[in-house]
């Protein structure tokens, strides 16, 4: 049967990173087509406007050309016709993040929402696109979880989608890509590296593979092995220092550093569990927002921002089990999974914002802060990855201690509730089905979690799981938390400083901003030594809490001699540890959640 709306994709200029896209419409609205782009993707809270990125776009029928009206930034309207309508356009592709669109040489990768206009009216019909193969790039395959529907070996023709909405929800890889394959519950798996990769006979394929398998087994067993599905994908591309990740319903667009990839014959170590990490959370999105799903975002035609209160449920919680899960699926050891959680406790105690936003302003306004951040970010807003986590945490702990329970079980049931069905969640949905769940009246603490700024009770709900909570002077400017060995440092400022030596962030009430330092300042000398990116560590640890220095600085070209007297480090570093000798009904409470 032939779909309403078919789209069609080929490399129109590789190395000026345009796409060419046709949608064809074969029985257009007679008063006159509309064609809408969206703003922004589900997943990443930003208008970003792809539109901006079409260039020469056209319309016919008939072989004539058709008018086109712009009725704003991402809308147009086709002249009427009674014949079927095909707009076509050029898309700029040359975003290297997980977001948009990228097209070069050597790779092409797009997500559906840079790519498709929509037809108005044809929402929920039936579409087919087609994957041109490119004339220069014959090792290019495609790798993709769009329904297939007649392809060739290397991938390249037409796939289809229900409607528009699942269209733009699979992510298209294009290049001379290696796999990975896994199967998960009998459902095929694969791990698609594309990108400068290490040589593969150092990377540890066999690692992966065991890896990622028992990740995944784990997730699924969380929630009763439940979606079945055609296949899963982690489309990954590897650059010489990136880290993120985009979820999808069937795959996830991932982007991480050649040192994040384990190597044989050497030991794995933290960067190989940040990329785990990763990998973790984007599949654990399988559940939690891709089909357990706020209804606010639900609602949305990816026009305008959708605003909600509760990204700490479906971001925070997601970063919880994300290092929980790596611990079950034994990628990871209890004491090392205590690192990472002492490490997300770091960041938010280092973090003078979460004295002045709240979770829930934080996801209000993550469409403004968040995905735009700038110099003074760390003083204005809290992460509600970060802090969400530790919410989340604090959740499983109350419900593990006082009623019998455990937020595996909330989330089991929001599964049930609103994911298996999908039913989009109300404001406030999982709030609430928490304290169902319990059977205790735990406002209280969400109005302390959620809507105040006042520190949460991690540690001494910690010790109650026999896990002993501190905080100390860092050791080091490398010190991220978790266990650590060596002096702390002598002096604070307060102060974050470029590779090239200029100011990036400084923090509320500290001794540099109290000097007047101001991101941006380009640093020349410090107590009289000169001073740039590369030695201000070195030179910030020789001098003394409560002595006052000259630093000078560059501030729009003109000199400036600033005094600058260092405080002792303030104790913002969080080291969690296995407690032996806690209650024994502790150290049970303790075996039960963590295992040991």
């Amino acid at each position: 049967m032939r779909a309403a709306v078919h789209y069609s994709v080929r490399v129109l200029n590789a190395h000026e990173h345009l796409f060419e896209v046709r949608c064809t419409v074969a029985q257009p609205n007679a008063a006159g087509q509309v064609f809408t782009l969206p703003s922004w993707l589900r997943g990443s809270y930003l208008v970003r406007d792809f539109a901006k990125h079409i260039v020469n776009i056209r319309a016919r029928a008939d072989d004539q050309d058709l008018a086109i009206e712009r009725l704003d930034k991402r809308t147009l309207r086709c002249a009427p016709t009674d014949a079927a309508l095909e707009l076509c356009y050029s898309v700029f592709a040359f975003d290297t993040s997980v977001r948009k669109a990228f097209l070069d040489a050597a790779r092409g990768f797009f997500n559906g929402s840079s790519l498709f206009y929509c037809a108005r009216g044809f929402e929920r019909a039936r579409c087919t696109v087609e994957l041109q193969a490119p004339v220069h790039a014959a090792d290019w395959q495609v790798a993709t979880t769009l329904r297939a529907q007649q392809i060739d070996a290397r991938g390249f023709g037409t796939y289809s989608a229900d409607d528009y909405e699942e269209l733009i929800d699979h992510p298209v890889e294009m290049s001379a890509h290696q796999r990975i394959d896994f199967a998960v519950d009998g459902i095929p798996h694969a791990l698609v590296l594309s990108g400068r990769l290490p040589p593969l006979a150092q990377i540890d394929r066999a690692r992966l593979q065991d890896d990622l398998t028992r990740i995944c087994a784990a997730e699924r067993a969380l929630f009763g092995g439940e979606p079945k599905q055609a296949q899963y994908l982690f489309l990954t591309y590897v650059t010489s220092d990136g880290y993120g990740g985009l979820e999808h319903r069937d795959s996830t667009a991932l982007i991480c550093a050649r040192k994040h990839l384990p190597q044989i014959g050497v030991a794995p170590g933290s960067d190989y569990h940040t990329f785990l990490g990763l990998c973790s959370h984007e599949y654990f999105h399988l559940w939690n927002v891709k089909r357990i799903t706020a209804a606010r975002f639900a609602e949305s035609d990816l026009g305008a921002e959708a605003y909600t209160r509760d990204l700490w449920h479906y971001e925070g919680v997601t970063s919880y089990y994300d290092d929980l899960i790596l611990l079950r699926a034994r990628a990871i050891e209890a004491p090392a999974y205590l690192d990472l959680l002492a490490q997300t406790a770091t960041r938010v105690e280092r973090t003078p914002g979460a004295q002045v936003q709240t979770l829930e302003d934080a996801s209000l306004e993550t469409w403004t802060k968040f995905y735009q951040p700038d110099a003074n970010t760390p003083n204005a807003g809290v992460s509600y990855y970060a802090k969400g986590a530790l919410v989340a945490l604090c959740v499983d702990l109350l419900l593990r201690r006082d009623a019998n329970s455990t937020l595996d079980a909330v989330m089991q049931a929001a599964w049930q509730r609103w994911g298996r069905t999908q039913q989009p969640v109300p404001e406030g949905g999982l709030e609430a089905l928490i304290q169902q769940i319990a059977g205790l009246d735990l406002r209280t603490f969400f109005d302390r979690a959620l809507r105040s700024t006042e520190a949460l009770p991690l540690a001494e709900l910690l010790a109650d799981f026999a896990v002993q909570a501190t905080r100390r002077a860092a050791h080091g400017a490398q010190d991220r938390g978790g266990r650590s060995s060596g002096k702390s440092a002598r002096a604070w400022i307060g102060a974050s400083v470029k590779a090239n030596g200029s100011i990036a962030h400084v923090l509320s009430n500290s001794p540099a901003a109290r000097a007047g330092l101001s991101p941006h300042d380009q640093l020349v000398a410090l107590d009289g030594w000169r001073v740039d990116g590369k030695n201000w560590r070195a030179r910030v640890d020789e001098l003394q809490p409560d002595h006052a220095v000259s630093l000078h600085v560059f501030r729009d070209e003109a000199l400036l001699e600033l005094t600058l007297t260092p405080s002792a480090p303030p104790r913002d570093t969080w080291t969690l540890t296995l407690d032996e000798a806690a209650s024994a009904s502790a150290r049970a409470r303790r075996q039960a959640w963590l295992g040991v």
